[in-house]
């Protein structure tokens, strides 16, 4: 609680692909977790943009849409909405949800690409690539599949080898084939193509790495394993139809790269750029991106942090900060980047095709979205991979949701409704309990602010919950309803007490289950500007114990979390996978 004065702090998640609903690691690793954090920063009354979209182009696209028998446009119209539809359910507070496929996004890209040509970064270079015979296409470098020349892994995607991690050149791979069809009758092809020479920038980067201590380790040791490796020139065009075209300055097609486009993630980062331009045109001020993005037009004041998978790492600490700075124009660059690992399903991976795993819209027709934005962050995949398990989920939201948090408030406020009118009393004075609590609070509280500074949401969910318990332990102290036989005022302190600390929890419960703490706080009556976290709300604990109005009306709300019972969880084994 030391942070002083209003903060501008841009956060951005990675832009999830256009193809399908994303699973539950998907969420976890990106979009839910700058959610909370953005979640948090405006309680604590900061100037958040939250910022993401679709990442719409490519070759998945262009297949799927060719699988679908419609147009590459209709078909990622179709699944944008299917995404946000997704994303609204889930709670997640964009302030913008965009697509890569915008003009603004188009537009970029080609300045970006324009820029450095300038500053000798990009150059036409013939390239060898694999080209199917039988598909009749080139094969972008994920698309291309074979066994690793370094490790022998044999299923190894042209781009990189996930058995060993080195990055790889598709032309190097032993017995390729086409992760498209599965054919064997591949050749190597010359094909001119546009290079972005990262090598040229490879110590300005690993500089501005080393400068960037305020990154957790996950995502340093990524970026400083790739500049050890030595940055390589990077081939920033593809020979597809859908994308972004290959322009000259003047906005004419350039010569020989008619049928190519922009590849994917040279376009897809700059997206954070024109999804927030999109943002200020939808609100009337076409300019107000500018302050966001732009060091000399307001933005040195930003805070911006990024969230990724740990796969995302690398393109968002080298190659966009390689346009970025290679551009030599004053953008915002990332002040923190928060990387995760992957969240597995039962040890394995998630497989839409093998019924492993449970993706967004099945699992918010399962259990409402707060049920799985509290497991998942409570289990957020930091330190390591975290394994799924529907036991796991189970003890998880029977326990922490429905016994700590949820017994806790329907206890105290039917208790109030049926022994005190439903009013708030006011009568009695504080005593030993009430003392345990206030120390309580003044210790923990700090330490819930600290790790959302940290990004820490394991640590988090752990304090939140522990601030839970504390008020069920002091209700065990308290004993209003032994003492309401006795001495109704001291069983009226333990009551607006407890009343007052069913206000906080809903109100740290915010970032992380928004529905249900909007319950707690809408039956206990808090206004919409006392919903906060600021330093100034929480800095006088007794006066938050003592901060609803005495004879204030008490509505208990409806069961806030129903527990998962058995038979539910062997329903979801079979139907989604998994071992019990």
């Amino acid at each position: 609680m030391t942070d002083t004065g209003k903060r501008r702090i841009l956060v951005t998640s990675a832009l999830p692909y256009i193809n399908g609903v994303k699973h539950l690691g998907n969420l976890a690793g990106s979009m839910l977790p700058a959610d909370v954090f953005a979640r948090f920063q405006r309680l604590r009354g900061h100037d958040v943009l939250y910022i993401c979209a679709t990442d719409e182009h490519g070759t998945p696209a262009e297949l799927a849409a060719q699988a679908a028998g419609v147009s590459v446009r209709d078909y990622c119209n179709e699944q944008f909405r299917i995404q946000k539809d997704a994303g609204d359910g889930f709670e997640l507070s964009y302030d913008y949800f965009g697509r890569s496929s915008g003009e603004e996004n188009a537009r970029l890209t080609q300045h970006f690409a324009h820029v450095l040509e300038e500053h000798g970064l990009i150059e036409e270079r013939n390239m060898r690539q694999v080209y199917s015979v039988d598909d009749g296409r080139f094969l972008p470098d994920r698309y291309v599949e074979g066994t690793c020349p370094h490790c022998d892994f044999e299923k190894a995607r042209g781009d990189q080898c996930d058995n060993c991690g080195r990055l790889l050149d598709p032309v190097d791979l032993i017995d390729p084939y086409s992760a498209v069809s599965g054919s064997k009758n591949v050749e190597i092809r010359e094909t001119l193509h546009l290079f972005l020479l990262q090598s040229k920038m490879q110590d300005t980067i690993r500089a501005w790495v080393e400068k960037s201590t305020d990154w957790p380790p996950l995502a340093r040791s990524i970026a400083l394993k790739w500049l050890d490796e030595g940055l390589r020139d990077r081939a920033i065009t593809r020979d597809l139809s859908w994308g972004v075209p290959v322009t000259n300055a003047d906005g004419s097609i350039r010569e020989g790269f008619e049928n190519k486009v922009f590849y994917v993630w040279f376009d897809a980062p700059v997206e954070y750029i024109g999804a927030t331009e999109e943002w200020a045109k939808a609100k009337g001020e076409p300019d107000l991106w500018r302050s966001w993005w732009r060091t000399d037009e307001g933005a040195d004041d930003v805070e911006y942090v990024q969230f990724m998978g740990k796969d995302n790492v690398a393109f968002h600490t080298v190659s966009f900060p390689v346009t970025i700075l290679g551009s030599e124009e004053p953008w915002k660059l990332v002040d923190r980047l928060k990387a995760f690992n992957w969240v597995t399903w039962y040890g394995g991976k998630f497989s839409t095709s093998n019924k492993r795993g449970v993706f967004m819209d099945q699992a918010l027709d399962l259990l409402p979205a707060d049920y799985w934005r509290w497991y998942l962050i409570a289990n957020a995949p930091e330190g390591s991979d975290a394994a799924f398990t529907w036991e796991g989920f189970q003890a998880s939201i029977n326990s922490d949701l429905a016994n700590v948090l949820g017994n806790f408030v329907n206890r105290i406020t039917k208790y109030c409704a049926s022994k005190f009118d439903g009013q708030l009393p006011a009568t009695g004075n504080a005593g030993e309990a009430e003392a345990w609590i206030t120390e309580e609070l003044q210790t923990r509280l700090p330490q819930l602010v600290e790790h959302y500074e940290n990004m820490e949401f394991r640590k988090a969910a752990a304090e939140t919950r522990a601030i839970w318990a504390a008020g069920n332990e002091y209700l065990t102290k308290a004993e209003p309803w032994v003492k309401y036989k006795t001495d109704v005022d001291a069983a009226a302190v333990g009551v607006r007490t407890g009343l007052n600390l069913a206000a906080l929890f809903g109100i740290i419960a915010q970032p992380v289950i928004p529905e249900a703490a909007g319950m707690i706080l809408d039956a206990l009556g808090i206004p919409d500007e006392n919903r906060t976290l600021t330093p100034e709300s929480l800095k006088d604990v007794p006066a938050l114990l003592d901060a609803l109005p005495h004879g204030l009306a008490i509505t208990p709300p409806d069961v806030l979390f129903r527990k998962i019972e058995d038979d539910q969880v062997a329903e979801w084994t079979e139907r989604f996978g998994g071992e019990g």
